[in-house]
């Protein structure tokens, strides 16, 4: 069973608190918070460049008998490729639906305020924008299925 998700819940709590205290500082605190999400990406974007440089690791001779198999299986070359296309195309869909839904959703809100009548035709708007994530996650899936 993976339970790497129950360690990163403590440091979600962490985050949202520090959020909650850096939001009562004012501007000051939103520079802090800006910062410290500026020295995240660096090293996430250290980590991905030591995963895309590193080498794959090989079994020595003899370190694995197994009669009739092969010792090490490679994986196919374009895999790693197909994988990070599928990471790359669901993120950047979802971050565009965030985006869309922001926008659309704010503008609905705006509308239904003066006319109560135009809920449906707003949701269908909004539904629309978070269609470009879905579309994301169907290409994320078949570049998956490639890999």
């Amino acid at each position: 069973m993976n339970i790497a998700w129950i360690a990163g819940l403590p440091l979600i709590a962490v985050a949202a608190l520090l959020a909650r205290v850096m939001a009562r500082h004012g501007r000051a605190g939103m520079y802090i918070m800006a910062a410290i999400g500026a020295v995240l990406m660096v090293g996430a974007a250290a980590l991905l460049v030591a995963a895309l440089t590193a080498q794959p690791a090989s079994a020595t001779a003899g370190a694995v008998a197994v009669a009739g198999a092969k010792a090490a299986v490679t994986a196919a070359p374009g895999s790693s490729a197909a994988l990070l296309g599928a990471a790359i195309a669901v993120a950047a869909s979802t971050i565009g639906a965030g985006i869309a839904v922001a926008y659309t959703g704010a503008a609905a809100l705006a509308a239904m305020s003066e006319r109560p009548e135009l809920f449906g035709r707003a949701m269908v708007i909004v539904g629309l924008a978070e269609g470009i994530a879905i579309y994301g996650l169907i290409i994320g899936i078949i570049l998956i299925g490639k890999a």
